[in-house]
């Protein structure tokens, strides 16, 4: 029977988000540091460790089948591979930035200026829909400290939470792209492989369905049943149940956690009771 190879990054945050998606998704992956592959022994997947800039690389020779990568990776790399789900985690910006003491006053301070980034196709096509003219010095690694060095006036790069900026004297004064990570494959998978990435794709379509989502469960007066279904967001009509109790139900649904907390005030105040609010593993639509 065929497998799947799929590339992963070898270490880092992608590394262990990439795992724990597969993991959800009911992947046995075995353990064990410093291995370039691994293979599963309960869905017929082999799992590549990669450098995150490789992997668009392999996915296109078809060395492996997917990928697993950064958006921002993927569109600089310029490779020919679909992209076929944006997965939701690893989320990042790419951003330029300048010492933070140095004031801003807009994008033309980079007119005719250096900036060093790992990402000089993505950088050059910002610049060119920006129409500024400077002049991109591709820097593998580290790239804060350059500023510092005197070598550039500004960097362009990943940016998480702004600590790493922030440490380096750097401030943050333009968003270049909002990325993520997303899932690429070989273009025209054929046969046995072909069902096997739709039976992936159903259980990472379970698994990100469920991302945000509470199962709740609550009791109510019969008679405050309507108005609470009006208050009460879900993805359908909820599930009314009798209890035990005359003139009481139990009522059930799916909401988006976000929307529990803006609205368990007026649930209590039309009636709700006894309020029960369960995490969901997966959910299928």
């Amino acid at each position: 029977m065929s497998r799947l190879k799929i590339a992963i990054q070898k270490k880092g945050r992608l590394n262990e988000s990439s795992l724990s998606i597969l993991r959800e998704c009911g992947i046995e992956i075995p353990n064990g540091a410093g291995k370039l592959i691994a293979e599963s022994s309960n869905f017929p997947i082999d799992i590549l460790f990669l450098r995150d800039d490789d992997i668009p690389q392999y996915v296109h020779q078809k060395v492996a089948d997917l990928g697993i990568v950064g958006e921002n990776v993927l569109i600089e790399s310029r490779k020919k591979v679909s992209m076929l789900k944006k997965l939701g985690i690893a989320k990042c910006r790419l951003s330029l930035a300048i010492p933070k003491d140095i004031p801003y006053e807009g994008i033309r301070f980079f007119q005719d200026k250096t900036i060093a980034t790992s990402y000089p196709q993505l950088l050059q096509s910002y610049l060119d829909r920006q129409a500024i003219r400077a002049q991109i010095e591709e820097i593998s690694g580290s790239v804060e400290i350059v500023p510092g060095l005197g070598l550039a006036a500004g960097i362009c790069d990943i940016v998480s939470s702004g600590s790493t900026l922030f440490s380096n004297g750097l401030k943050e004064v333009e968003l270049v792209m909002k990325s993520e990570a997303v899932l690429i494959g070989s273009e025209h998978l054929e046969g046995e492989k072909a069902l096997l990435l739709q039976q992936l794709l159903f259980r990472i379509d379970a698994v990100l369905s469920s991302k945000g989502k509470k199962y709740i469960l609550l009791n109510a007066p019969n008679d405050k049943i309507d108005a609470i279904v009006r208050i009460l967001p879900g993805m359908k009509s909820p599930t009314i149940l009798p209890l035990a109790a005359k003139g009481w139900s139990s009522l059930h649904s799916v909401i988006d956690e976000d929307q529990f907390w803006e609205h368990i005030d007026e649930l209590k105040k039309a009636g709700a009771e006894g309020i029960l609010v369960v995490p969901i593993e997966k959910m299928i639509q």
